[in-house]
């Protein structure tokens, strides 16, 4: 008998990726769900839905995931991003299903100087990163077998920085992208990967999964221009710079860099480097 997987957010970009990545698995069956079909957060539907499914875990790539929109989004952003994964994590422990959760490096205070290692005390500047960590607690509160998976600038099929900074490159000579916030550009694709592989193990706790290595925004917009044959120009500004434009940014993190100390420690999983994962995506648009 086939494991049934639900998975939330099945139409944002993780969710089309882990359904893609899990397709020739055949050992799963896939219950797919987004808003449409499953309100996260009213626990009368989680629970109806995991009872009749009877899942052999529940995969939550959903999430309120506009940084600035999380700012005065007011009650909806706390359903989503807290509630929802309460109410799926306790769905998961009544019916004797693994929990598997995507958070995110907002959960820090963005101002460190060396990659944040799982063992790192979380500090959130945002009312994105406040509302993810308290999604992060309560799945360690309320699902018996659970992995957390925290990962950073996302990438994959749907809307993201590569294809607005693409769709700009079309009638922008010059584009303007910050070059003092540091992170590792992560394909969705690859986090899709770590999440088939922790799967069926006994794994559990939390894990940070990006590619490997390390940039800033601009240089990464440089080298999207340079594998997509753009001719546009990149204006690299700072942070200062780019809030004096956008005066209702959300507080982003300078420093996001994580390290998948977890996933080094306790088996033999590797991310990609995060140049070799961009040039696969870009060659296949």
């Amino acid at each position: 008998m086939k494991k049934k997987l639900i998975i939330t957010g099945c139409n944002g970009q993780l969710g089309r990726a882990i359904n893609k990545e899990l397709a020739p698995h055949s050992e799963y069956e896939l219950v797919n769900t987004d808003v449409a079909e499953l309100d996260i957060t009213d626990i009368d539907k989680v629970m109806e839905l995991a009872r009749e499914v009877k899942p052999y875990a529940i995969l939550n790539c959903a999430a309120f995931t506009n940084v600035n929109g999380c700012e005065t989004a007011g009650d909806i952003v706390w359903k989503i991003n807290a509630l929802g994964p309460r109410n799926l994590s306790i769905a998961a422990t009544e019916v004797g299903a693994k929990m598997l959760h995507i958070s995110t490096d907002y959960v820090f205070d963005g101002h460190g100087t060396r990659p944040y290692t799982e063992f790192d005390t979380p500090d959130p500047q945002s009312a994105y990163g406040v509302t993810k960590l308290a999604g992060e607690k309560f799945v360690q509160q309320f699902a018996k077998e659970f992995f957390i998976i925290r990962t950073a600038w996302l990438y994959g099929d749907g809307n993201n920085f590569v294809k607005t900074m693409l769709k700009l490159s079309e009638n922008h000579d010059v584009v303007r992208v910050v070059k003092d916030q540091l992170g590792t550009p992560t394909s969705a694709a690859e986090l899709a990967k770590a999440m088939a592989y922790l799967l069926p193990t006994e794994n559990y706790g939390i894990f940070h999964g990006t590619c490997e290595g390390d940039t800033n925004w601009a240089d990464f917009t440089d080298e999207i221009f340079r594998l997509a044959g753009k001719s546009t120009k990149v204006d690299h500004i700072t942070t200062e710079e780019y809030v004096k434009d956008n005066p209702a940014s959300a507080n982003r993190p300078a420093y996001s860099i994580l390290d998948n100390f977890m996933f080094r420690l306790t088996g033999d999983f590797r991310f990609a480097d995060w140049h070799d994962a961009i040039e696969e995506y870009i060659r296949g648009l």
